[in-house]
């Protein structure tokens, strides 16, 4: 038995899939229960009639180029959290198994954790060195039903980037026992190269990817897990069968032609100028007690009032993320970077 079957649920592994209408676009369809006609509108509803392809394979194709891995390692899903919900309703039994996680971290690997009925872990990020990563923690807390460690590089909401090290030795001492999924959204904004590289020496470690950030396809709803292609074959038997709209397969496919993303490469250096003229002018304000260094595309900043500095900010026509239900966080805001001229708005209502 392979070493996916043995740590995914059982009844995962036996389940039958569901199979979907046949994809043969060389034929005209009358197999699907679709109506023969699209609806009336324009060109850009055209197709809309027909289900679209499961696993779309030129966006597969066009991600996998984009991420340096092979096709067969990637599953398509609506941004990182179908794919997080995914991999805790296939590795975990309800009741039985278990998810940790580093806290303060995004918040959907505990909810979906505990939509699945699993337990959630914590291994608490180290606040006195930066929120660094605690890998005798993270090993320590793994217990026998531990199947997913949800680790977050750059860090929601901290904005640091984990110890590589770190992360790639919390793998390997788990091969076989668990699987160590690392969410790597905001990596475009750090300059660090993806651990995606490794996923052949580490089969047990998975990657989250998405479109939603640096690519500003949020609305669009397209992510990506890279992963052991064991993995990927196992959560397709449970993703719907029709998860990816054509809407979003063509504006992904539009989002990644050269010409748009060179545009997207001159935004994005914008935007990273932009995030260390906040840094600076944020740092010089007395409001604010301590800033935090990001390698993401948002700033979290400690305040003297952060109740008045949300009401400052609201009276400017901005809104900012209330960071102070994180543990740790009791003072905290998160400001993503906008604009220049919104960024010169915050501050000034700040000053």
């Amino acid at each position: 038995m392979s070493w996916v079957n043995e740590l995914a649920r059982p009844d995962i592994v036996a389940l039958r899939v569901y199979e979907h209408a046949a994809w043969r676009p060389e034929l005209e369809r009358l197999h699907a229960n679709e109506l023969p006609w699209d609806p009336a509108g324009g060109d850009a509803r055209n197709g809309l009639n027909r289900y679209p392809q499961p696993q779309p394979r030129e966006l597969l194709e066009r991600l996998a180029a984009l991420y340096g891995v092979e096709p067969d390692r990637v599953l398509l899903g609506r941004g990182s959290d179908e794919a997080i919900d995914l991999l805790c309703r296939a590795f975990c039994r309800a009741g039985e198994d278990a998810v940790l996680i580093c806290p303060p971290t995004f918040g959907m690997y505990a909810v979906s954790a505990r939509i699945q009925g699993a337990a959630v872990l914590e291994a608490p990020l180290l606040p006195e060195q930066g929120f660094a990563l605690d890998a005798n923690a993270v090993l320590a807390r793994c217990t026998g039903a531990t199947k997913l460690v949800f680790l977050c590089s750059p860090n929601n909401p901290t904005g640091n980037l984990l110890e590589e090290r770190s992360m790639l030795r919390i793998a390997g001492e788990l091969a076989g026992r668990a699987l160590v999924v690392v969410d790597e959204a905001y990596l475009e904004f750090s300059g660090r190269a993806s651990l995606a590289q490794q996923l052949r020496e580490y089969p047990n470690l998975a990657v989250l990817r998405t479109l939603s950030k640096a690519y500003g396809l949020a609305g669009a709803r397209c992510g990506a897990l890279l992963a052991d292609p064991q993995v990927i074959a196992l959560l397709r038997k449970i993703i719907p069968p029709y998860a990816i709209p054509r809407l979003t397969v063509a504006a992904a496919l539009e989002r990644l032609a050269p010409q748009a993303l060179e545009a997207g490469r001159a935004q994005l250096a914008t935007l990273l100028r932009e995030r260390s003229r906040l840094e600076r002018e944020l740092a010089a304000l007395a409001r604010i007690t301590r800033l935090w260094p990001s390698d993401a595309n948002f700033i979290l900043a400690e305040f003297t009032e952060a109740a008045t500095a949300l009401e400052r900010a609201a009276a400017a026509g901005l809104l900012v993320r209330d960071a102070r239900a994180y543990p740790g966080l009791g003072r905290a805001l998160r400001i993503s970077v906008g604009t220049p001229e919104q960024n010169t708005r915050l501050l000034e209502a700040w000053s």
